[in-house]
C-alpha cells in the first residue's frame, strides 16, 4: 500500500508538471490589454488562475486570458484600402474561425482561406492580366490559385 501511495504521489507530482508546461505553451500575451486583468503583480502563468497568462503592459504584469492565432491564411486584399480603424488586435478578438486581417489601413475579422497542398508553377506562355481568383477556396478541387504573368488564375499544383 505504502509503494502504491508513494507511486501514486509521483505521478500526481509529475503530471501537475506537465499541465503547468503545458499551459505556459497554450496562446500568447495579447499585443494590447484591452480586457480587464483579473489579478495585477504576477511573476509567472503560474500565478495566474484560469488559464489566463502572466502578460507585462504599461501599468506592469497582469493575469490576463491568452490570445490565440487561429488556422488560416488571411485573404489577399482585392485593391485599396479599407476603413482604416482597428475592429480587432489578434485572432482572439474574432468570432468562430475568423481571422484579424489587415484591410490595408486598419484591422478587421475575416474568413481565412484555405491553402491547398502542392506549388505553383512558374507562369508561361500568352499574359494573363486578370484576377480569375483572390485564394485557392475559389479553385475546384485540388487547384490552386497561382500567379500568371499579370493576375492570377486557377491551375493544378505542380
Amino acid at each position: 500500500l505504502i509503494h502504491f501511495l508513494l507511486i501514486f504521489t509521483i505521478t500526481t507530482q509529475k503530471l501537475t508538471q506537465i499541465f503547468f508546461s503545458l499551459r505556459n505553451l497554450l496562446g500568447h500575451c495579447p499585443a494590447k490589454l484591452t480586457v480587464v486583468p483579473s489579478s495585477r503583480g504576477c511573476v509567472s502563468d503560474k500565478d495566474c488562475s484560469g488559464g489566463h497568462k502572466c502578460c507585462v503592459f504599461d501599468c506592469g504584469a497582469v493575469c490576463v486570458p491568452p490570445a490565440f492565432t487561429k488556422p488560416g491564411v488571411c485573404p489577399r486584399r482585392k485593391f485599396g484600402a479599407g476603413l482604416c480603424a482597428e475592429f480587432c488586435v489578434n485572432d482572439s478578438d474574432c468570432p468562430n474561425n475568423e481571422k484579424c486581417c489587415s484591410n490595408g489601413c486598419g484591422h478587421v475579422c475575416m474568413a481565412p482561406y484555405t491553402v491547398k497542398p502542392g506549388r505553383c508553377a512558374l507562369p508561361k506562355g500568352t499574359p494573363v492580366c486578370a484576377e480569375y481568383c483572390y485564394h485557392d477556396g475559389q479553385c475546384p478541387a485540388e487547384q490552386k490559385c497561382c500567379p500568371t504573368t499579370c493576375g492570377h488564375a486557377c491551375s493544378e499544383p505542380c
